[in-house]
């Protein structure tokens, strides 16, 4: 054999090593756990063939504590680009077979470079995380390295669209990472975020407690809101990522894709006609009114587990990737509190980064009221989703179907936070609060004055009808010019569609600033 071929043969067998990161064992430990190896999950994620890998053959420099008699090819981690249905992305993946993931210099920096290039080429990076912390051994060093891939997280945020998974562990100064990210995806039962495990908790706290029960998908899906969406399978996660690529643009100075639409833009939706209950105490499914007027039904929902008295989420409308907030009258009657205020404007605030018009469906009936709301800071969160919008320059389209009181109208893309199109349904309330309450402060003393309860109650009554007639409609607003049109609710969809259609060439642009203080 020729000495080229020796070195040919050489590079094979160096990358068939390389391949097998901690080796066939770990591999098959990984395996049994029901999880998959590093390379399989990229494999799944991308496009077949078109992985491109890079620093294949690094290996960590550690000499401490005798680690140095141990390496392998690649340290733990597989970084590369390739595409998402021909869309050019990045990724790394944590190789838990190696060291148990866990982070060294080396390491950070390979996820640091392909960070780097996914910013020079202006492409989405996408993070698979199954990781011990950091390398013990390495000590300052590996600290250095998590704060390197910190600062070219916050770098990115709002140029690139960033993805994190969580396919396994990923606690202390690790969870920082995937926090600074767009959107988190968590496994159930195999995956944790924990900044202290249970077993700190338990000497500084006394608090006996599991990990799943401290930090599992299920926990920071329904109850944190640290991750978006928590999936049952590996398979089903990275398949999530690839559908919603599928509605973000490559980065902030481009358009997300338009697909095909083979729905009718001017489909007439009967039902959403006779969907507002007569009783306006009674609720109805918003998810219902999405589903009539969006692209073929398709609606990928965010945080669909936390604060599920509001719902976010992608959609489509004439094939343009849309981003849309609405209340739900069916939790807590859709009011607005901390969480669901926090859930939306960060909702809103990635949606304007990157270019996605938002379409915005208001039933609410205000503020949740309460001590445990304004000691957990209700005014801040709420100022949050009112900055939100009020910052944000993309097409903004608004609809009110029934209720939208007091300060929670004005949060929810009211005309005077530069909402583009303001429509809404007959049916809709537009006041500072309801007849109720507005009769309670106004004729109180009227009322009480009247000694017959029976008297009191038509009293009551005829005041509350002279309320609804004057403010407790759609009109009222109309009149001022702060909806633009009343409109039949079946033809919300065309509506929508050709108001998207009139607003695409919108130009606006804020303030010269170093950047904004939001109420955090």
């Amino acid at each position: 054999m020729s000495n080229q071929l020796t070195k040919v043969q050489e590079l094979i067998d160096l990358r068939a090593q390389a391949r097998l990161g901690g080796g066939q064992k770990r591999i098959d430990s990984q395996h049994k756990k029901g999880k998959y190896t590093a390379r399989e999950r990229i494999d799944m994620l991308l496009d077949k063939g078109s992985f491109e890998e890079f620093d294949m053959f690094v290996k960590h420099r550690c000499t401490n504590f005798g680690i140095d008699k141990e390496t392998y090819l690649g340290d733990g981690v597989v970084t590369g680009s390739g595409t998402i249905n021909g869309r050019l992305v990045y990724v790394f993946a944590q190789d838990f077979t190696v060291f148990g993931g866990s982070l060294s210099e080396t390491l950070a920096l390979k996820i640091c470079k392909v960070m780097d290039h996914a910013m020079k080429m202006g492409a989405p990076c996408i993070g698979i995380n199954d990781s011990g912390g950091a390398r013990i051994q390495e000590g300052i060093n590996a600290l250095a390295g998590y704060a390197e891939i910190f600062q070219r997280n916050i770098l990115a945020s709002g140029v690139i669209p960033q993805i994190s998974a969580i396919f396994g562990p990923c606690a202390g100064g690790a969870v920082y990472s995937p926090a600074l990210t767009d959107f988190n995806i968590m496994a159930k039962g195999s995956s944790y975020m924990f900044l202290t495990g249970p077993k700190v908790v338990k000497t500084v706290t006394g608090e006996d407690v599991t990990q799943e029960q401290l930090g599992g998908a299920s926990v920071h899906a329904s109850k944190s809101g640290v991750a978006h969406f928590a999936v049952d399978t590996e398979e089903e996660g990275l398949e999530l990522i690839r559908h919603l690529i599928s509605f973000l643009p490559q980065n902030n100075m481009e358009e997300a894709p338009v697909v095909p639409c083979t729905d009718p833009i001017d489909r007439l939706e009967d039902s959403l006609n006779e969907i507002i209950p007569d009783n306006p105490n009674k609720p109805y499914d918003m998810y219902e009114v999405i589903g009539a007027i969006i692209d073929n039904g398709e609606f990928l929902e965010i945080h669909r587990d936390f604060a599920r008295n509001i719902i976010v989420g992608f959609a489509r409308f004439n094939g343009q990737s849309v981003g849309i907030v609405a209340n739900q009258p069916k939790v807590l009657a859709g009011v607005l509190d901390s969480n669901a205020s926090r859930k939306a404007g960060r909702f809103v605030r990635f949606c304007d980064a990157f270019n996605i018009p938002l379409v915005t469906l208001v039933d609410v009936p205000g503020f949740l009221p309460g001590t445990g709301q304004e000691y957990a800071g209700v005014i801040l969160h709420g100022a949050k989703l009112l900055y939100a919008y009020g910052e944000a320059t993309v097409p903004k389209v608004t609809v009110t179907l029934r209720k939208s009181y007091g300060g929670s109208h004005i949060v929810m893309s009211c005309k005077q936070l530069r909402g583009d199109l303001n429509y809404a349904w007959p049916s809709a309330e537009i006041a500072v609060m309801g007849a109720d309450g507005a009769v309670e402060v106004l004729y109180s003393k009227e009322i009480k004055a009247v000694e017959d309860p029976e008297a009191q109650k038509a009293i009551a009554e005829e005041k509350k009808k002279e309320y609804n007639d004057l403010f407790c409609n759609p009109f009222n607003a109309a009149k001022y010019g702060y909806i633009e049109d009343v409109i039949e609710p079946r033809n919300t969809r065309f509506r929508i569609i050709r108001g998207l259609s009139q607003l695409a060439t919108k130009k606006v642009t804020n303030p010269l600033k170093k950047h904004g203080n939001i109420p955090l």
